[in-house]
């Protein structure tokens, strides 16, 4: 548990201060109102945050299937703090909501796990449009948030 308290990881402000991290942000452009409130909400909290613009990356990508494999190569390529995985996927009639929730979920945290860096899965998963509007500035914002959270605490462990 963290905390302002003798022995403690971080405090709560050192945990939410991006002075100096680099992100990357991988974005799928399918349903791209929605990815694109989700990728302006988050970078502005990474601002907000303290995260310099001239160290966020910005990629897009075609759709949610395919954000595991470029945040496979940023995180191979260069030094990035953390990374932030952004898409949204809304359930259609077939199969295949299931399939592209269910593997660009677990690529994502396979990314992670694979090279110890923290990623932030902003992917939303909904049953209709209205749910992902909703949910695209309130949840971009918290993909920054747990970024920048998640980048100091593995610089502190």
């Amino acid at each position: 548990m963290f905390g302002a308290d003798k022995g403690s990881v971080a405090s709560t402000d050192d945990r939410m201060n991006g002075k100096g991290l680099k992100v990357g942000i991988v974005q799928a452009r399918f349903n791209a109102s929605v990815t694109d409130a989700l990728a302006h909400a988050c970078k502005a909290e990474l601002l907000a945050l303290g995260v310099a613009d001239k160290d966020i990356e910005h990629l897009t990508v075609p759709g949610a299937l395919e954000v595991p494999v470029a945040l496979q190569a940023m995180a191979e390529k260069t030094s990035y703090d953390a990374l932030v995985a952004i898409g949204c996927i809304i359930r259609g009639e077939t199969y295949h909501f299931e399939l592209v929730a269910n593997e660009s979920g677990a690529g994502v945290t396979r990314v992670s796990l694979d090279y110890q860096l923290p990623i932030a899965n902003a992917i939303l998963t909904t049953e209709d449009m209205a749910q992902a509007i909703v949910r695209q500035v309130e949840k971009g914002r918290d993909a920054a948030r747990v970024a920048v959270e998640m980048a100091n605490l593995m610089e502190a462990l």
